[in-house]
């Protein structure tokens, strides 16, 4: 059953995109090859294409993250989510337009440019969006699919 105040798929992209523009920290999932899964919470920017994160290269994400090449985000709470399925490219902290980092420190308050620990830049290009509030969002969650926003 719909509930009066269910959205449209098109308003749970725009909410998705409007989340992505202002939220500042994602919720990042990763696995090591061996299968042992990891959370972590990181601050991130969204440039409308991709996700940029930046994490220790040596931390359990880092390694996953260089090592799998693919991850799992969830912005929002239990009650206003966004899971965010993706390719990861794994980029040398001084290789990023300096631009694009100075952008992530400007919006996250952290620039990992400078720090003594060896940080990298992971990009995460988005294959899969969805996006639900409650039982009766879950029959149109998704919103993107193999790249291609289907709304």
């Amino acid at each position: 059953m719909v509930d009066a105040a269910s959205r449209s798929r098109v308003r749970r992209r725009r909410d998705t995109e409007h989340r992505l523009a202002h939220d500042v920290d994602v919720w990042v999932a990763s696995a090591s090859r061996d299968g042992a899964p990891y959370l972590v919470p990181l601050s991130f920017d969204w440039d409308g294409e991709a996700v940029l994160v930046a994490t220790a290269a040596d931390s359990p994400t880092g390694r996953n993250l260089a090592a799998t090449r693919t991850t799992r985000l969830a912005l929002g709470h239990t009650r206003d989510v966004v899971m965010i399925e993706g390719t990861v490219e794994v980029l040398g902290i001084d290789t990023l337009p300096r631009h694009r980092g100075d952008r992530f420190a400007v919006r996250t308050g952290f620039d990992p440019r400078g720090s003594a620990t060896r940080y990298r830049w992971f990009r995460i290009t988005p294959h899969r969006v969805q996006a639900w509030r409650e039982e009766d969002e879950l029959r149109d969650r998704e919103l993107m699919r193999d790249g291609c926003w289907l709304v």
